[in-house]
């Protein structure tokens, strides 16, 4: 076997360092400062591995510890703000617990998500945390089955605790935010559009529930062609208003920021009448301040959500209960 094939090991690094492969082991496990190895040969033999292009073998090295250290965390998508906040903040709070943290995106595939789960559970995680997964009791049940902790954040499940947004409670405080500026800019008192998301998740549920609770304490009853639940998606939220021209006042409730990019675009393409329109998004993104029509975004509150989660792991006594997060409204 050549130089280049061949797999450095930690008996190359040792002969290299002059010191037993033990001394070597212990570098590189983490475990050097309690065999009081100095510091100078634990740089001198991580200088050498780097150079060396040594890897840890991951499987056997699990093998041969107590725990792993390692809590897992899978999301739907990297490219939507808040899901991205989620991540690196997630990563950021682990390192600081003393946590190795794994992520993984899943596209919101159900397969993807499952395979996801046991690949996490194959290199021994500790606690694996499903953020907005699409069938969360389904990993939970494998995570039981396997004696690994689970924990649900986004979206709930009923096999696992479940750390959410208050959506129905945002979602109504939103709704009256848009309902009091378009009588206030618009002299009109609704009803509004409610636009984006699946009438099955339970996020827009629960923000369908808001939204409507708001229109029935000011006693507008709002039509069923107004709920335009037509997924996660820029296209269909741009398609589903397509031929709404409004001849008058127009209020939308968009349900993620995904949609409203949909909502700009068709929004973009009115012409005189783009005036009449007034809308807000649950979800929080800094550029929408600038948007026309925009009166106000909800910013869930993330920094609180993983605060949440990671109190639940290792806790013995952490039920399958449901914790509510307020949100934050943002006006402009």
């Amino acid at each position: 076997m050549d130089k280049e094939s061949k797999r450095t090991t930690i008996y190359d690094i040792a002969k290299l360092a002059n010191v037993s492969p033990s001394a070597v082991s212990s570098v590189l496990n983490g475990t050097w400062e309690k065999r009081r190895i100095s510091r100078k040969l634990f740089e001198r033999v991580m200088q050498i591995a780097e150079e060396q292009g040594y890897s840890v073998n991951v499987p056997a090295s699990l093998l041969r510890r107590e725990r792993s250290n390692i809590v897992g965390m899978i999301v739907p998508k990297y490219d939507n703000r808040y899901f991205g906040e989620i991540a690196e903040q997630f990563e950021a709070m682990a390192r600081a617990r003393g946590f190795f943290p794994v992520v993984t995106c899943t596209q919101r595939d159900p397969d993807l998500e499952f395979q996801a789960a046991k690949e996490l559970i194959s290199y021994q995680a500790e606690c694996l945390i499903s953020t907005g997964t699409t069938d969360p009791d389904r990993i939970s049940a494998f995570c039981t089955a396997s004696s690994v902790q689970s924990i649900n954040l986004d979206l709930p499940g009923k096999n696992a605790p479940s750390v959410i947004s208050d959506n129905h409670a945002a979602a109504l405080e939103l709704t009256q935010l848009i309902l009091d500026r378009c009588a206030q800019d618009l002299d009109w008192i609704g009803p509004l559009r409610f636009v984006g998301g699946r009438l099955s998740d339970h996020n827009t549920a629960a923000r369908l529930a808001g939204f409507m609770a708001a229109h029935r304490d000011r006693g507008i009853s709002v039509p069923e062609t107004h709920i335009m639940s037509t997924g996660y998606s820029a296209e269909s939220a741009a398609k589903v208003l397509e031929n709404c021209v409004p001849e008058g006042p127009t209020g939308l409730f968009v349900n993620s920021t995904i949609s409203l990019e949909g909502i700009v675009r068709w929004h973009s393409k009115l012409e005189s009448n783009s005036e009449l329109v007034r809308y807000g998004c649950f979800d929080w993104d800094p550029f929408g301040s600038f948007l026309p029509g925009n009166v106000g975004m909800i910013e869930q509150d993330v920094t609180t959500m993983l605060t949440k989660a990671f109190e639940l792991i290792g806790n013995p006594n952490s039920t399958n209960q449901q914790i509510l997060v307020p949100c934050k409204l943002r006006v402009f």
